[in-house]
């Protein structure tokens, strides 16, 4: 940095929370951000244009960057590949996070996250090394949804879904905190009750993954011979003192920290659940058959199939499905449950993707039409989720409706 750049620091940006940490050579300016603020975006630039840095780091992934500055970006997803790849409940949660920040950009005025995006671009057009610094999002979901456990996942799924279908404005209080915090634990505070796992997940664990980040990439610059005396970091200002803090603290090398947080908790191999429903369902069958012969097995086999059949394809009609995803539904819902790998959700979400493949003017209409009930139905893209979504529990509705009606008969 030339000596005129610090003997005269940028004056704008001064009032803005900022921490300076210096480590290994370095010196880290880190400028705490309100993500739906325009002076925020003033004072990015403001530091950008005076400050004199090697390299720009913004709190963004390579996912959120590019739905700041490639709108047209959606359309050109492959929804099929989504749904096979078991990626849906992930799409879902993007969607319910673009709806909030576009409630947000229509009351505020401002686009969440502008200050990431100006960031880039004036450091792109500058010329200026830009680092992206946060975790995948897909990652920081899937590790937070792993956390919360069995009910904690239902109302957050049960709160994306509202926060999909609702267009509600966004609470003054949670604006407030928007200024002072971090728009992923804002989000997720949405859809789901505050928790401590919640908080460690999406703000302790990402300041933690953000300084590694940091210092990997400083490392990386430096191998490469390229200039890494002072480094800018832009990041929402409630990560600021945690990030300061692991910053200057953290002994332990940035490969293993950055692997240990992309990792997905260790999940039982054995699906307990699903071996324990298999053996109820087929037991019970053999017993009805044992016991009382072709009638009373033939008898409860029609009820299980008609219990989770039925339902599984009442909830795809109500989703608006295509006549055959019915059938696919209606077809799916008895055997799913019994295999693990398995979901009538996803075969008839896959069947109505295949018959009505989404055009590119659905994607482009998608953040718009799910403000509305009505555009639910309307877009196919949204219709394909809720396919999913209403199949699923539909046919989760009729496997306890099912075993119950089957237990009675068993024990009667």
């Amino acid at each position: 940095m030339s000596e005129a750049a610090a003997a005269t620091p940028p004056a704008r940006w001064q009032d803005q929370p900022h921490q300076v940490v210096e480590r290994d050579g370095v010196r880290y300016t880190l400028l705490g951000t309100a993500h739906v603020s325009h002076s925020s975006v003033e004072a990015v630039r403001d530091a950008i244009a005076g400050g004199g840095f090697d390299a720009v780091a913004v709190e963004l992934d390579a996912q959120r960057l590019q739905a700041l500055t490639d709108p047209d970006a959606l359309a050109r997803l492959d929804l099929v590949q989504v749904i096979r790849n078991g990626k849906t409940a992930l799409f879902a949660a993007n969607l319910a996070l673009a709806a909030y920040q576009r409630r947000l950009a229509e009351q505020l005025g401002v686009q969440p996250g502008a200050e990431l995006k100006q960031a880039v671009l004036d450091a792109r057009e500058r010329g200026l090394p830009v680092e992206l610094i946060d975790r995948d999002v897909g990652l920081t979901f899937k590790r937070a949804s792993n956390r919360l456990g069995f009910w904690g996942r239902a109302k957050l799924g049960g709160g994306l879904l509202a926060g999909l279908l609702v267009d509600e404005p966004v609470a003054e209080d949670d604006i407030e905190k928007l200024k002072t915090g971090d728009m992923l634990e804002s989000s997720f505070s949405e859809f789901a009750s505050d928790t401590p796992a919640l908080y460690d997940t999406v703000i302790a664990e990402r300041d933690r993954y953000m300084a590694a980040r940091l210092r990997e990439a400083s490392a990386e610059r430096r191998d490469r011979g390229a200039p890494v005396d002072d480094v800018l970091a832009v990041v929402g200002a409630g990560h600021l003192q945690g990030l300061a803090r692991h910053l200057a603290e953290d002994s332990q090398a940035p490969g293993p920290v950055l692997g240990e947080l992309e990792a997905l908790p260790s999940k039982s191999k054995v699906p307990w659940f699903t071996l324990f429903l298999c053996a109820f369902v087929l037991g019970g069958f053999a017993w009805g058959f044992w016991q009382g012969g072709l009638d009373v097995g033939s008898e409860l086999m029609l009820q299980w199939v008609l219990a989770t059949g039925l339902l599984g394809a009442l909830g795809c009609a109500i989703a608006g499905g295509h006549p055959l995803s019915i059938l696919v539904a209606f077809v799916a819902s008895p055997i799913t449950p019994l295999h693990p790998a398995l979901a009538s959700g996803t075969l008839s979400a896959l069947t109505e993707a295949w018959l009505r493949k989404p055009t590119y003017a659905d994607f482009m209409a998608l953040r718009e039409d799910v403000g509305t009930l009505k555009g639910w139905w309307r877009n196919r893209v949204a219709r394909v989720l809720l396919n999913f979504f209403l199949t699923s529990l539909g046919t989760a509705i009729g496997v306890w409706t099912g075993g119950l009606r089957m237990l009675g008969q068993l024990v009667g």
